[in-house]
């Protein structure tokens, strides 16, 4: 899988596992930030302004992970594949209703789809890490610690103490 040779001198296998998962999650964390921004140019309803910037700035920090998910598989000799053909196809997340609008109806999406990534995310931690490779682990750990806080912040949006 490694396209250029590095001096890095993790296994061989260690990079061709970490790069293949650093190119999956990386096709999902593309597909997150896009539909982040689906949901932030078109919801309605209350706590729009509220909702309307806390998805800004998740689409913020996504842009940085994805930044250094991308990065990471070129350190390890591979290639970073972000087109939007390629995250189109291979994107794990369901698709994103793109004919809502309530605010309801997109944190719902969004739970959903935060969720699905988190979890895909912290098990590319323990892959990573088995396969040898510390580094994308910790990358992987970093991502996961936001996804946790804004999976954590859209269900509060839906959540109430009875």
């Amino acid at each position: 899988m490694a396209n250029h040779k590095t001096l890095n001198d993790l296994k061989s296998n260690a990079k061709k596992v970490a790069i293949e998962i650093l190119n999956a999650r990386l096709a999902d964390a593309i597909d997150l930030a896009l539909l982040t921004k689906q949901a932030h140019w078109n919801l309605k309803g209350p706590q729009f302004i509220a909702i309307h910037e806390m998805l800004d700035g998740f689409r913020a920090s996504i842009d940085g992970h994805v930044d250094t998910i991308a990065e990471r598989a070129v350190q390890l000799g591979g290639m970073a594949h972000g087109t939007s053909q390629t995250v189109a196809e291979k994107t794990t997340l369901k698709p994103y209703p793109t004919e809502i609008s309530k605010t309801k109806d997109h944190l719902a999406a969004l739970i959903e789809r935060y969720g699905a990534v988190a979890n895909s995310v912290r098990a590319a931690i323990d892959e990573t890490e088995e396969a040898g490779d510390a580094d994308t682990a910790d990358i992987f750990t970093a991502f996961s610690r936001d996804l946790d806080k804004n999976l954590w912040f859209l269900e509060a949006h839906v959540q109430e103490k009875e």
